[in-house]
């Protein structure tokens, strides 16, 4: 047995090693993530694997959530994983509120520090169903950041008001893109900063579940706040 176990590991220990680095390094420096629901429709579409930088804000022991060195904060409009202990699982939503923010949401209008967002329609229409009047799309700007929001005029959130409430210390207020369908912040509370785990900012590849699967290939690597206009 202990030459058939050796003989195995000299067969294979490139193969070994190669798979102990890539679950190293998706731990600790990059990875992607399967985005199965909705909630940042239409910024994030059901099937996509997003690129997550897990260096954006922290360096830690791969395997763990300890911290080595801290290198930068979340800042306002970036798309986020959370490891979410409130919702028991990951989660991908947008900061909208830093610590110390002042934040509001009003019938779906969103003010951050009382200054009352921007909204204007897009130009082109990303999802289909907007033809159909099941949501609409708008460009929501404020404080430097815009990005895509979807409401559901037939549906809205029983949250879709709230506040004003202050970020605290150490502490975020998060949002999903698609107002009225999204669990965030409105019911899982202000995210920890700890529980902050990386930035996204593309797509890696998507899958259409709709259709047996088959890959997006427009999507893949797209720039998420810039691919909204893309089917």
């Amino acid at each position: 047995m202990s030459n058939y176990l050796a003989n195995l590991w000299r067969s294979n220990k490139n193969l070994v090693a190669f798979l102990f680095l890539m679950v190293l390094f998706r731990s600790a420096i990059a990875d992607w993530n399967v985005v199965p629901t909705g909630s940042m429709l239409p910024t994030i579409r059901i099937g996509d694997r997003i690129f997550v930088d897990k260096m954006a804000y922290d360096l830690r022991v791969p395997l763990t959530h300890i911290d080595i060195a801290h290198l930068a904060d979340p800042k306002r409009g970036d798309i986020v994983t959370v490891d979410s202990k409130a919702a028991h699982e990951l989660l991908v939503k947008r900061v909208i509120g830093v610590p110390g923010d002042v934040i509001a949401l009003r019938e779906n209008v969103l003010y951050v520090n009382g200054v009352r967002a921007d909204y204007r329609p897009i130009a082109q229409a990303p999802m289909p169903d907007v033809a159909s009047g099941q949501a609409v799309y708008l460009t929501e700007r404020f404080d430097g950041v815009s990005h895509v929001v979807r409401l559901s005029p037939m549906a809205p959130s029983p949250v879709s008001s709230f506040g004003p409430v202050t970020v605290p210390a150490g502490e975020y207020l998060m949002l999903g893109d698609n107002r009225d369908d999204s669990a965030d912040s409105r019911y899982f509370g202000f995210i920890p900063r700890k529980e902050v785990m990386g930035r996204a900012r593309n797509v890696a590849f998507s899958l259409d579940p709709a259709h047996f699967f088959l890959p997006r290939v427009n999507r893949f690597g797209a720039p998420l706040d810039q691919s909204v206009a893309s089917n």
